[in-house]
């Protein structure tokens, strides 16, 4: 795939897209391949939108392939959630029924 080629195909991709995809100039590594970086604009509730990576499309002897980014912060904060609710709802167990024995007088 030739350089023109990859640009012809990049702006059908951005013309397509309907989305605010923002397409990386490519690079040329030194073995040969040629890497384009895709990111789009994420819009705050206040302020300018922000560029946030979506993948890369890398061409290596003229194979293309896409490489998503992953955001790992998005799993460790549903892991910290999930953790919370669970001691929330242990803490609620707790208060309700304590574990350890009734040390109550009861007359009878």
């Amino acid at each position: 795939m030739e350089i023109m080629e990859i640009r012809d195909a990049v702006e059908r991709l951005r013309a397509d897209s309907g989305t605010s995809m923002i397409f990386g100039e490519p690079h040329q590594t030194s073995d040969g391949s040629t890497i384009i970086t895709v990111s789009r604009l994420h819009r705050q509730w206040r302020g300018d939108p922000i560029p946030v990576p979506v993948g890369v499309f890398s061409i290596h002897e003229g194979e293309p392939s896409w490489s998503p980014a992953v955001d790992h912060t998005r799993a460790a904060l549903m892991g910290e959630f999930i953790g919370l609710a669970a001691a929330v709802i242990a803490t609620l167990a707790v208060l309700r029924r304590p574990p350890w024995p009734d040390v109550t007088i009861r007359k009878g």
